[in-house]
C-alpha cells in the first residue's frame, strides 16, 4: 500500500480569524485520522510557474486513509469554521 499525500494551495485568505479557528479544529482532526504535517508555509523560493502561496503537505499511510481524514465530522467541523476565509486547491496524490 502506498502512501498518501494531502497538498493544499492556499490561492488566498480573506479571513485570518476564520483560518487560524480553522487551523484550530484542523490540526487534531487530520493527526487522529493518521495525517502528519510535513510541510506547512510560504515557499522559500520558486522557480518556472511557481506562485509565492502557502503550501500544506500531509502524509498518510494511505488514500483512504487520507480520504477518511477529510471526511472526517471533525474535519467537516473544521471547514464550517473556516467558512470560506480563504481560496484553497487542495489535492490527495498517492506515493510512488
Amino acid at each position: 500500500m502506498s502512501k498518501a499525500y494531502w497538498v493544499a494551495t492556499y490561492r488566498s485568505v480573506s479571513n485570518p480569524d476564520a483560518l487560524a479557528a480553522y487551523a484550530k479544529l484542523a490540526g487534531p482532526a487530520i493527526a487522529a485520522s493518521g495525517g502528519r504535517v510535513l510541510v506547512r508555509g510560504v515557499p522559500a523560493l520558486v522557480y518556472e510557474a511557481g506562485l509565492q502561496q502557502r503550501t500544506v503537505v500531509i502524509e498518510f499511510d494511505s488514500l483512504e486513509q487520507a480520504t477518511a481524514a477529510h471526511d472526517s465530522p471533525a474535519y467537516q467541523e473544521a471547514l464550517a469554521a473556516l467558512a470560506g476565509g480563504a481560496e484553497r486547491d487542495i489535492r490527495l496524490i498517492e506515493g510512488v
